[in-house]
């Protein structure tokens, strides 16, 4: 089935605080969501589309390439673009029920990661003893005390976790600090969020993110209304010209960084360098959110909280360590901040349930864990070497702890185009585009993630799928 036969057609007249491709994507979403486009439907041509809709063919391409990254379309090269279909591969232990009252890109979600092998989008933590430890934690709370159960979260019931985290912090890497510099938060981007919403004033205030860099920390800047701008990288981090230009320009605020590994390219900010934007931080009185969620088997240098001690956070959570299911994320203020931060966080959610709670500090205490976080660190470096051997020879980045790697591409490839001739082998990656600005220059280069959920031998095959894309490129890349 063709779209074009049908009279459905998206409406974005009315979506005047969108940007023309995501009106055009929400159009669609909704389509999908309602009915009018079913399972397996054929989209329009981008050109045909674009004609019948009133845009440039730029406008859909981009709204195309944003639904295929969030499965809600898939897309074939040479075959056209197509509504995913969302019934099939119903993970196990999912009801019919439940499944079809699942949100489209969540089922879509469910669909890939089950159907493909080779689904290396986000890293994943390989399960190695975790879940059956935490489950059996979450059995032991039934013979908690019945309070627990009753009552409303505090900095008092928190506090079993947050000296659980503090006795894993390195002075030296993150500076002096106390159990009651630690605020809870419901992940790590949580944390971002509520530190953003702490120290960012005004009626618009700016802040400073890396040219490549977690796209999480521009949605968090979009939800506290804040202008984002991009400093450039040379071999050793932020170029200072450019970042102390943009700070006196735009009157930063804040920086948002990882000095250990940058989400997507692995590098580092060299130690020289990082004190050297510490510098210009503490003369312009600019706030630095150090995310350190992805670490290195030996840190390179200290963080931006040790270097200012004023104005530096710590950001952290077990999600790249242990699971994402735990939702549990740690900041470590200055310590003039940290009231100012309690208060954002208890103005969110009043804090964190006692059963995270419980569960962290449980799971933390227990004998075994050191030798589960050992096996994660020991299958993702297995990961990360046939990575490395396989596609030995091309411009690939990574980091020793890091569950993933950079590769940057050689021509004539194009980020959007390899990423679609690898999903056609049942090799699913990321693409550069989700780590840059909307206006930022263009970077062929893919990220590939670690899946712990992957088993090495799937991770082998979809590495050697990729070398056979990069060793033999088309003679012609289509757009």
């Amino acid at each position: 089935m063709i779209v074009t036969d049908t009279i459905w057609t998206p409406d974005i007249s009315a979506a005047k605080s969108r940007s023309k491709y995501e009106a055009l994507a929400h159009a669609i979403r909704e389509g999908v969501a309602g009915g009018q486009l079913q399972p397996g439907a054929q989209l329009p041509p981008v050109r045909d589309l674009a004609y019948r809709v009133g845009v440039t063919p730029g406008t859909v391409a981009r709204a195309y390439r944003l639904l295929v990254d969030d499965r809600v379309l898939v897309a074939g090269v040479g075959r056209g673009t197509f509504v995913a279909d969302r019934s099939a591969h119903i993970p196990p232990g999912l009801t019919q029920d439940i499944a079809q009252n699942m949100a489209p890109s969540l089922m879509a979600d469910f669909q890939l990661e089950q159907a493909i092998p080779g689904y290396l989008v986000s890293p994943r933590m390989p399960d190695v003893g975790q879940s059956a430890l935490m489950a059996r934690v979450l059995c032991d709370l039934v013979a908690q005390p019945a309070q627990m159960l009753m009552r409303y979260p505090s900095r008092v019931t928190d506090r079993a976790a947050r000296a659980a985290f503090h006795a894993t912090l390195d002075a030296q890497a993150v500076g002096p600090a106390e159990v009651d510099d630690i605020v809870l938060a419901h992940g790590g981007q949580n944390a971002v969020v509520m530190i953003m919403q702490t120290v960012l004033h005004g009626p618009a205030p700016a802040m400073i993110v890396d040219e490549l860099s977690y796209n999480g920390f521009r949605s968090a800047a979009e939800l506290c209304r804040a202008e984002v701008y991009s400093v450039p990288w040379d071999d050793e981090g932020p170029q200072l010209d450019a970042f102390a230009q943009l700070v006196r320009q735009h009157r930063v605020q804040l920086y948002c960084t990882a000095a250990e590994v940058c989400n997507p390219t692995t590098r580092a900010t060299s130690p020289a360098r990082r004190v050297a934007i510490a510098e210009i931080a503490k003369r312009h009185g600019v706030h630095v959110i150090d995310d350190d969620c992805y670490s290195r088997t030996q840190r390179l240098g200290p963080s931006y909280r040790a270097l200012l001690p004023d104005l530096g956070w710590y950001v952290t959570s077990p999600s790249k360590s242990l699971t994402p299911a735990l939702r549990i994320g740690f900041a470590v203020a200055p310590q003039a901040c940290g009231q100012a931060l309690v208060r954002t966080a208890t103005g969110h959610s009043f804090g964190l349930s006692q059963l995270v709670c419980h569960t962290y500090a449980s799971v933390m205490a227990a004998p075994e864990m050191p030798g589960i976080i050992a096996a994660v660190t020991a299958r993702i470096a297995q990961d990360v070497a046939c990575a490395v051997q396989v596609l030995a020879g091309y411009d690939l980045a990574w980091a020793d702890g890091a569950p993933f790697v950079w590769l940057t591409l050689p021509s004539p490839w194009r980020a959007g185009a390899f990423v679609d001739a690898a999903k056609t082998t049942g090799v699913v990656l990321k693409s550069a585009e989700a780590f840059v600005q909307r206006d930022s220059r263009m970077v062929h280069a893919v990220r590939i993630a670690v899946n712990g959920a992957v088993t090495h031998d799937d991770f082998h095959t979809a590495m050697q799928r990729l070398r056979g894309l990069l060793d033999a490129p088309p003679a012609r890349i289509a757009v």
